[in-house]
């Protein structure tokens, strides 16, 4: 059953005994990003902050257990909605050729109606009070990480109205707060609501915008879905909860929003206004997302509900709470992907040291020679799957989400370097490595079985490599090495020192024999640990421009290796600014550690921040 607001979803939470209320003061700066990353990463329950330093509470990891995403989404288990998506896609794409069969569609019909929302008269809830002049610094507005450019709303959802269509979007942004009436608005280019502000710049108009917080949990959802832009987020929700959405008329704003929302921020956006510097903001990549330039929002107006409770989310290196968000999305978008572009797809999995885009695995139904490159070929043309930078496709019959499955059939069944295939396109703002702005390389990694026609350049033989005596004084850069257990893959822990010298490194040793057989060489920073392996995919993962970083040798085609050290202007023709990775400063990670028992949070936690202090660069945000 869907709930009614988020007061409903808070008591049900407290009903099963997966919320844990925190009445000392904590506060919203840094402190409760601490406690939340320990929580999150441990596997624990969600966190309600009662003692804030405003009037409201905040709700932060609600959504970051299986159980708990399925319960926020009315769901007994991930995969329900695909389920009713496919039958709902099934009975739509039979045929119906007689009068019997389009009348079984009416019900049909009938069922989707009651998906779409309605705006109701009058006020709703989420107007109960209205603030006499709007000031955001009286929310317990948070700033999660030491480094980022202030306090940020972090779960935000923002209505835009298309000015020529009409048509309402439903998306979310982070909105760095500068003054109790201005925020920033980080749409990013790529996003409905950019577009939005680039029509209505165009017609030099202002652009009214309003923000909600909270209500159905089931709306956050909505907000983060890839939904094509004809589609209305809130009959995403109203599917979802099985109940259309009730929305009522902003005050200040010819917009509309949920009846049950906790805050509504009404504004507006003026296109004809020079952009703002915002940010940093330590990001879902792990790494902070460095400052630029986006539109100013005004605020004109705030409400909320009497009983209103702020929520938020907190983002960094995964596991984070985004990551079973964006489990829910794999489940979801599987059946419209397989029954509108590839009926051949039976599986995909995103792993969350992937961080969403970077890296997922798609298992086919193989037809013909070629296939797994039609594929690749289709994803990177389908909606945000354009931001995909690795991309890997397996048979039928291999488990996706089983990584050591997907490991050793990537080992067995992709040659070298005939099954690499490599292409070029838009990448997500936030990827740091691509050579330009939102704009790199792709890889794929065809693992299927080869059909007649695909033979493969070079024979799949053990990659052999043995360290000899002296390597350490002979190799100075190199500072550690690890075999992947069992994989054709060897890690190289290296300290960049000049031009080429990764490339170099890995030729000499194919020269002097030190390097045979096939497999895989991937370079990585000296502060990285190689041994622990879902850390070291997620630096690689952000680390590679796959065209720049792939590395071969002419006379030793069957091993490649990939460069994903950090990239330098002087040495790697690249002008952007690295970013650090995000971790906790230690004074808080010690306040916290020393507040642990009096904030009866249970067990005892430690900082996750703690492996990661020592591989920072010097510098803030900003890697030096």
């Amino acid at each position: 059953m869907p709930f009614r607001n988020l007061q409903e979803f808070i008591r049900a939470l407290d009903e099963s005994g997966d919320l844990i209320h925190v009445k000392s003061r904590v506060s919203p700066v840094l402190e409760m990003t601490e406690i939340a990353d320990r929580f999150v990463k441990a596997g624990g329950k969600a966190l309600l902050f009662e003692n804030t330093g405003t009037q409201f509470s905040v709700l932060l990891n609600a959504f970051a257990s299986e159980r708990r995403i399925c319960l926020a989404l009315g769901m007994a288990h991930p995969d329900e909605a695909a389920e009713r998506i496919q039958s709902l896609l099934t009975r739509f794409s039979t045929p119906a050729s007689g009068l019997l069969d389009k009348l079984r569609l009416l019900p049909l019909i009938g069922e989707m109606a009651a998906w779409m929302p309605r705006v109701r008269k009058g006020k709703g809830e989420c107007q109960q009070v209205v603030m006499d002049k709007p000031d955001l610094t009286k929310l317990p507005v948070l700033q999660c990480w030491p480094h980022d450019g202030g306090p940020f709303i972090t779960l935000p959802l923002v209505h835009t109205r298309d000015p020529h269509t009409g048509m309402r979007n439903l998306g979310m942004y982070r909105m760095q707060v500068f003054a109790p009436d201005l925020t920033g608005m980080h749409w990013h280019l790529h996003k409905t609501g950019a577009r939005h502000y680039n029509e209505y710049k165009a017609e030099g108009k202002r652009m009214p915008v309003v923000v909600t917080l909270g209500g159905d949990p089931v709306y956050t959802y909505a907000a983060t879905a890839p939904m094509p832009d004809n589609v209305d987020e809130y009959m995403l929700a109203g599917f979802l909860r099985r109940r259309k959405v009730d929305l009522v008329k902003c005050l200040t704003c010819d917009l509309e929003v949920p009846a049950d929302a906790d805050f509504v921020i009404e504004g507006y956006v003026d296109p004809s206004e020079d952009l703002v510097r915002e940010g940093p903001f330590g990001d879902h990549t792990g790494y902070y997302s460095l400052a630029d330039d986006y539109p100013l929002f005004h605020v004109t107006c705030i409400t909320h509900r009497r009983d209103a409770v702020y929520p938020a989310t907190i983002v960094g290196i995964p596991p984070m709470e985004d990551g079973w968000i964006g489990m829910i999305t794999e489940r979801i978008f599987l059946a419209p992907l397989r029954l509108t572009m590839l009926p051949e797809l039976v599986d995909m999995a995103m792993p969350v040291e992937g961080v969403f885009h970077n890296i997922v695995v798609v298992s086919v139904r193989k037809a013909f020679a070629g296939h797994a490159a039609r594929v690749m070929s289709a994803l990177w043309g389908a909606g945000q799957m354009m931001f995909n930078k690795v991309l890997i496709v397996v048979d039928h019959d291999v488990a996706v989400h089983d990584y050591q499955a997907v490991a050793a059939v990537v080992a067995m069944q992709c040659s070298l370097p005939g099954d690499v295939h490599l292409s070029r396109g838009p990448m997500d703002v936030l990827d740091h490595a691509s050579r330009r702005f939102a704009y790199g390389s792709k890889m794929g990694i065809d693992a299927t079985r080869k059909w007649a026609g695909e033979e493969p350049e070079t024979l799949n033989t053990p990659l052999w490599f043995e360290p000899w005596p002296g390597l350490m004084a002979g190799e100075p850069q190199v500072k550690a090495i690890q075999v992947a257990a069992g994989f054709p893959v060897l890690f190289v822990a290296f300290s960049r020192e000049s031009k080429g010298d990764v490339s170099a490194c890995f030729r000499r040793w194919i020269d002097l024999g030190r390097l045979k057989g096939s497999g895989w060489v991937v370079f990585v920073e000296e502060i990285a640990d190689l041994d622990n392996i879902p850390y070291l995919i997620w630096r690689i993962a952000n680390n590679i421009d796959p065209v720049r970083d792939l590395v071969t040798h002419s006379g030793c085609k069957s091993i490649m290796a990939l460069d994903a050290t950090r990239k330098y202007p002087q040495w790697d023709d690249f002008d952007r600014p690295w970013p650090n990775i995000v971790t906790m400063d230690p004074d808080t990670i010690n306040r916290i550690d020393a507040r642990w028992n009096e904030l009866n949070l249970g067990d005892f936690i430690s900082s996750p921040s703690l492996p990661f202090i020592g591989m920072l660069y010097g510098g803030g945000a900003v890697a030096q």
